[in-house]
């Protein structure tokens, strides 16, 4: 055999079994690409959010069409729709809701384990005007009152009480499982959820003083004609009385500087420095933070920025710091890690570009499923009694009761 033959068969055999060990069981090339770029873009199929993920919230906000177009580009919302509620009839349609008196509102499905109750609240009351009253830009009345309406369905029965319930809640295959806006359970937790809403309207009053936000349970809620469905997908340019763009960017205003590489060297440990620049792993069970169940935040050793909050994390066993999500969607980015013949999902800081370890699909389920496994010596832990001091003030609503 000639030597361009020989090398060609031993890249093509390598190749061969690389594909093997690297692409799962079932999958072409092409869809295990598709996958990876769903990874990266922060997307998730509705097929692939599991039961009890599904959470459900209903927004008003004046103009459906814009409120829509907005909480659609979030990531961890799965589907939306558009209509009408908590009017004095159960039935009305467009031409009625000013004599009705109906919101218009849009309901909002999302996927629990991806973003948070709070992170969506705040998205909205960042879209609104807390302290106008009917009116919302430039349309007034009634109907463009604002409002958080929460399904009042709790059931304490429904909780999680055996291991057949958490099989049944993993079972991501069933044709049951595909999300729909429909789906029974895509229902709230009132009870918490209520908890939630009180905690951010407290929070914006303190902002902003007394709002005029109605907060009540649903009622009457009419889905709204096909004509204003997916509105702004259908009318690309139409009337939207609200930014969208906002919807990309961070929740918060914050500037974190990035040291430079000769800086990071004096900076971190050669521990950290290993992690955070070299994409390395720590021993298990070598970093105090494995330890740590105070209130508080973890934020990124180089620039500072908060990741994860104490209420998402929880005792694995694996030997590093776990979380089920991170604080705030717009915090992290995820890309397929082929390394060491295996495919895992890395998590990386956003801002500092840094290496913090990966997310697997074994969390507990009353968490979402997800397990962020995340390296100590990325992290520093903010106690929340120091996070007012440090300039934390704000993320101290993620991260308490």
């Amino acid at each position: 055999m000639s030597s361009s033959l020989e090398s060609s068969f031993f890249r093509y055999t390598k190749f061969k079994i690389l594909h093997k060990i690297l692409i799962p069981r079932g999958e072409t090339m092409f869809n295990f690409k598709k996958r990876q770029s769903n990874i990266k873009s922060n997307q998730q199929p509705n097929k692939r959010v599991l039961k009890s993920n599904k959470k459900v919230i209903y927004l008003a906000g004046g103009c459906f069409w814009g409120v829509e177009g907005y909480f659609k580009k979030l990531p961890g919302v799965y589907e939306t729709e558009v209509g009408y509620a908590n009017g004095k009839t159960d039935n009305t349609d467009y031409s009625k809701i000013s004599a009705t008196e109906h919101a218009e509102t849009v309901k909002v499905c999302y996927d629990k384990s991806r973003i948070s109750l709070e992170e969506i609240l705040l998205h909205y009351f960042r879209i609104i005007d807390p302290l106008s009253v009917n009116r919302q830009g430039n349309d007034i009345g009634r109907q463009y009152r604002t409002g958080v309406y929460y399904e009042d369905d709790f059931d304490p029965a429904k909780s999680f009480n055996s291991a057949s319930d958490i099989a049944s809640a993993n079972d991501s295959s069933s044709a049951s499982d595909t999300a729909s806006a429909n789906d029974s359970s895509s229902g709230s937790d009132s009870g918490s959820d209520l908890k939630i809403i009180d905690k951010i309207f407290a929070y914006e009053e303190e902002l902003h003083g007394p709002i005029a936000v109605e907060k009540s349970a649903l009622k009457n809620f009419i889905k709204a004609e096909d004509y204003h469905q997916d509105y702004l997908d259908k009318n690309p340019g139409g009337y939207c009385h609200i930014d969208i763009s906002l919807s990309s960017k961070p929740l918060f205003s914050e500037k974190y500087t990035m040291p430079s590489d000769d800086e990071l060297i004096d900076m971190l440990d050669n521990t950290a420095y290993n992690v955070m620049r070299k994409s390395s792993t720590e021993a298990p069970s070598s970093s105090p933070l494995n330890e740590e169940f105070r209130h508080g935040i973890y934020v990124d050793k180089i620039t500072g920025e908060p990741l994860f909050c104490s209420a998402d994390k929880f005792n694995a066993g694996c030997g590093w710091p776990s979380f089920s999500k991170p604080i705030t969607t717009d915090k992290l980015t995820e890309h397929v890690d082929t390394s060491h013949m295996m495919v895992r999902t890395e998590v990386v800081s956003k801002n500092s570009n840094s290496h913090l370890g990966h997310v697997f699909d074994d969390g507990p389920i009353e968490k979402g499923g997800l397990r962020y496994c995340i390296n100590g010596a990325a992290l520093r832990f903010v106690p929340y009694e120091k996070m007012d001091e440090e300039g934390y003030s704000d993320y101290k609503i993620f991260c308490c009761e």
